[in-house]
């Protein structure tokens, strides 16, 4: 029930932003979400999302009992570029890339048959 995407070009903090939505929501709602999302980050997480519904699908689980557990996002390889400045000089610019992995659980279903719920009569008469 994981998934990973390695050295995707585009800066970490940036794709925090998008993964920081989804962090702990069904997998449903995750997709909703990052469907209508305008931010370039959301259709490879949408994508690396589904990757991991995929994978606990083979491993015999059911879409709807899953959520997003975990879903980080750290640093990958930095590519250093440079660009020509005033006399002579250069400046460093760096392209970010970034590692991201998601890990899904199934959750709990609350049975609610089993509440027994009092009714206002029976409140009032204790």
């Amino acid at each position: 029930m994981k998934a990973k995407l390695s050295n995707y070009r585009q800066s970490p903090r940036k794709v925090r932003l998008v993964t920081d939505l989804v962090k702990g929501k069904k997998v449903s709602d995750a997709l909703t979400q990052l469907s209508f999302l305008p931010k370039r980050a959301s259709l490879p997480v949408q994508k690396l999302l589904r990757s991991a519904i995929a994978n606990a699908i083979v491993g015999g689980k059911k879409e709807e009992d899953l959520s997003v557990f975990t879903i980080e996002v750290n640093e990958g390889a930095t590519l250093k570029r440079m660009r020509p400045r005033a006399r002579g000089s250069a400046y460093r610019i760096n392209k970010r890339t970034s590692h991201v992995s998601v890990t899904l659980k199934e959750t709990e279903v609350k049975d609610k048959s089993k509440k027994v719920s009092k009714t206002n009569k029976e409140i009032k008469e204790k």
